[in-house]
């Protein structure tokens, strides 16, 4: 390693350790200065039920990310698919959900889609996937539409079909582009669970709200609530990142 790049390494660990410090030093003056009683033992008898809820955010989540991704490269491929009616019923269904709150698709969802139905948690994972799938249609659409024209014509040049230029050419070269979308899109999608409190899902978010309306001890659970939701999109974003070095190449 050059003199260089030990300079640097130092340098960005010493800026790093001083934002961290100055962070930290934010939080304890806020926190001191506030006339609070801080009662960390009501948190702590309330554990199970706030462990069951983080838990049932991870699985939420997991089946919305995995549904989300399928229903966004369903769409991605029918608006490409030259079928007029198809690419208008794709594209008019991804302009509309992301043009709406997420807020009111669950409540509609919930309340006049699905009224009929008693299993809330069914109804929020749709209600998480249909939103998250027209995003990351977006972004698979648009690492699709980076690839050059010019690489598209040599692969058909040389006998490739739709499917095999689909498969060798454009998705692994758009796959390594959209990764930085498609985690920022992931986050989102865990940190949109929280929203399914509105329909009486007992995730995270949920089981918080109501430690804090049972003991009015609202600091220790929404601190909690924010070191809950880290631990689960910090892993999300480092897999991103490892993603992105093992996959980069010079262009």
């Amino acid at each position: 390693m050059s003199l260089n790049s030990k300079t640097s390494s130092i340098l960005n660990v010493a800026v790093a350790l001083l934002l961290l410090a100055a962070v930290v030093g934010f939080f304890w003056f806020a926190f001191t200065s506030l006339s609070y009683t801080w009662n960390w033992e009501r948190l702590w008898d309330y554990r199970k039920p706030l462990l069951e809820g983080w838990l049932f955010t991870i699985f939420i989540s997991t089946v919305a990310l995995v549904v989300s991704v399928a229903l966004g490269i369903l769409l991605v491929l029918g608006q490409r698919s030259g079928i007029l009616a198809l690419v208008g019923l794709c594209r008019g269904y991804v302009e509309l959900i992301r043009g709406t709150p997420l807020l009111v698709q669950i409540l509609i969802m919930n309340y006049v889609i699905f009224a009929e139905s008693r299993n809330s948690t069914l109804v929020g994972i749709i209600a998480l996937s249909c939103f998250s799938a027209a995003y990351l249609a977006e972004i698979f659409r648009g690492g699709i539409d980076s690839v050059a024209r010019t690489q598209i014509d040599a692969a058909r040049a040389v006998g490739f079909t739709r499917p095999q230029i689909y498969r060798f050419v454009i998705f692994p070269q758009a796959m390594r582009r959209v990764l930085p979308g498609i985690a920022g899109e992931l986050v989102n999608l865990i940190k949109n669970s929280s929203l399914l409190m509105v329909i009486s899902i007992g995730e995270f978010t949920k089981e918080t709200y109501d430690f804090f309306s049972s003991t009015y001890k609202g600091f220790e659970g929404f601190i909690l609530l924010g070191f809950g939701y880290l631990l689960l999109t910090l892993p999300v974003t480092y897999l991103t990142y490892y993603l992105e070095k093992k996959f980069r190449y010079e262009s």
